[in-house]
């Protein structure tokens, strides 16, 4: 949970209570004039509004302390545009879930996940098939979480999952490729690393090397389980770094050349 204390007009860093474009009637142009002007967190906000967008604002801003207080995700990113859900990071960092699977193929009603990579607070847990990749265990991993961060997860990883374990994931959900894709990095994940000084081992796998690695292992060859996992924890771990890195990016783009530096 974040209470956002202690961040004034000379913050640099992108957060919730810098955030206006959660307020109805306020859009990006808005929200970059205000900046501009030196409103930059909800406190100075209501003194620049009149009217019926002060009004809106003044209706959704006790929610927002609220919902802040509590870590309520599910409400900011149902009051944020989605191209914009990566604000959510910053406040949530602490509690945020990187994943990844690997399957046997790429359609859920013909194809099984083979392991399932899970990093969060600083800790990995992958789960096997037939081991104890489970219905319960992912949704502890998941649920445990405040935001979820993958890499096509959205049309891939998560409906993958829902569908092979009959589970419903609601935690909000930032798609790195996406902001990736509004920064001009584009391609796969393995692709965006490099370009990003991103390092991993294992650099000659990829998708189909994951399938046959999964064969040989049903096949008895133990080492290549362990070379799946390892390849497969890289897929999750290196979440976090590239989330810290984009964030940045935007945070630059859209927040920091508007704002004064002087405290």
């Amino acid at each position: 949970q974040k209470d956002g204390s202690g961040r004034g007009r000379g913050s640099l860093k992108l957060r919730l209570q810098n955030t206006f474009l959660l307020f109805p009637g306020i859009g990006e142009k808005t929200e970059t004039q205000l900046w501009k002007k030196g409103t930059n967190t909800w406190d100075d906000l209501t003194s620049e509004l009149s009217g019926k967008r002060l009004s809106k604002v003044k209706d959704v801003l006790p929610k927002a302390r609220k919902n802040l207080e509590v870590g309520n995700t599910q409400f900011f990113n149902s009051q944020l545009p989605g191209s914009e859900n990566w604000r959510l990071y910053r406040d949530f960092d602490d509690t945020t879930c990187f994943f990844d699977i690997e399957t046997t193929g790429l359609s859920p009603d013909n194809s099984v996940v083979t392991t399932a990579s899970f990093h969060q607070g600083g800790e990995t847990t992958t789960l096997v098939r037939d081991r104890d990749l489970t219905e319960e265990n992912i949704q502890k991993q998941v649920f445990d979480s405040d935001l979820l961060v993958t890499f096509n997860g959205k049309r891939f990883d998560v409906p993958f999952l829902e569908k092979r374990f009959d589970i419903d994931i609601t935690t909000p959900h930032l798609d790195l490729m996406y902001p990736c894709r509004s920064l001009d990095l584009t391609g796969g994940l393995k692709k965006i690393e490099k370009e990003l000084d991103v390092t991993r081992e294992l650099e000659d796998l990829d998708g189909r090397e994951a399938i046959r690695l999964w064969k040989q292992y049903q096949r008895g060859n133990q080492q290549a389980l362990e070379k799946l996992v390892k390849y497969n924890r890289y897929d999750a771990v290196n979440l976090k770094e590239i989330t810290e890195d984009i964030h940045q990016r935007l945070d630059k783009r859209r927040y920091r050349k508007h704002v004064s530096t002087d405290a």
